[in-house]
């Protein structure tokens, strides 16, 4: 049961951030064509039309013809459909991911994590055990990330300083840490200048690309090089999961990306103040 929890989150956090890597991949590719068709149907208006490729001069390679008997309540009602079926499926993986992480966490110590070493970005040596008396805040990302990383980053940044303001003894104990998935490009010099737009109580890590594979591994975290643009620019595909471990080491609980600063708060000060019963 354990192993399925595991990778039903795994598979989720990969479709998550496969699907917003396509969007961005999808966004840079757009031509002018594609963007004139999008124009171009929204400038539609009211009654039965359909753009389609045509040759008019001027007119991009499309034009406006008539359809069938098609009504718009017809094809808004099919949007509405739609829309609601997305917004349900995206509800229900994000329950679904949570769900497995919870099962995770609550079956005892879990097979996540374990001994790794790394290094911060003056060089020096950093291993799981140099934070020994510090709950953590695990996050695996890269420099380049467009939108999902940085996201990610802010709301960490912003729940350290919700606990700095209303919980400063537990703010204190809490160290944020970001460790690159993309060695190759995510240089020192690189991760210190990526580094200056986030909270500045991160500590970012790097290595080999053998050491970041093995600890990704020893977490569960899916990594996977996308291909590369025209360009030669390319994504990282990983999970988006920020890990969240106790004084001693341990896995207490994991924040998926559907989750608030306030909800992060909520479990972070749940974990740090419960009290087990006997």
């Amino acid at each position: 049961m354990l192993g399925a929890a595991r990778s039903a989150a795994s598979r989720s956090c990969y479709r998550m951030s496969t699907r917003r890597g396509k969007q961005w991949q999808g966004r840079r590719g757009m031509n002018s064509s594609q963007r004139s068709v999008k124009e171009a149907k929204s400038r539609a208006g009211t009654g039965n039309i359909e753009v389609v490729e045509g040759t008019g001069e001027g007119s991009g390679g499309f034009s406006m013809m008539p359809r069938g008997p098609v009504s718009w309540p017809a094809l808004g009602l099919v949007a509405v459909v739609a829309a609601s079926a997305v917004s349900y499926y995206k509800i229900e993986r994000e329950r679904r991911l949570e769900e497995a992480m919870g099962k995770i966490v609550s079956t005892g110590k879990p097979a996540i994590g374990g001994p790794w070493s790394l290094i911060d970005l003056d060089g020096n040596l950093v291993t799981n055990r140099t934070f020994e008396g510090k709950w953590t805040l695990l996050y695996f990302g890269f420099a380049r990330c467009p939108d999902i990383c940085p996201s990610e980053m802010v709301k960490i940044g912003k729940v350290m300083d919700t606990l700095k303001a209303k919980y400063p003894a537990l703010h204190d104990q809490i160290q944020p840490i970001f460790v690159s998935v993309d060695p190759a490009r995510d240089s020192l010099k690189a991760l210190k200048e990526y580094g200056k737009d986030f909270h500045p109580s991160y500590v970012f890590l790097t290595g080999s690309p053998e050491q970041v594979q093995q600890m990704a591994k020893k977490y569960r975290v899916y990594v996977s090089k996308a291909d590369e643009t025209e360009d030669g620019d390319y994504l990282v595909d990983h999970s988006i999961v920020v890990y969240f471990h106790d004084d001693t080491g341990d896995l207490s609980d994991c924040f998926t990306q559907s989750m608030r600063p306030s909800d992060v708060v909520e479990k972070v000060v749940e974990r740090m103040t419960f009290v087990p019963s006997y």
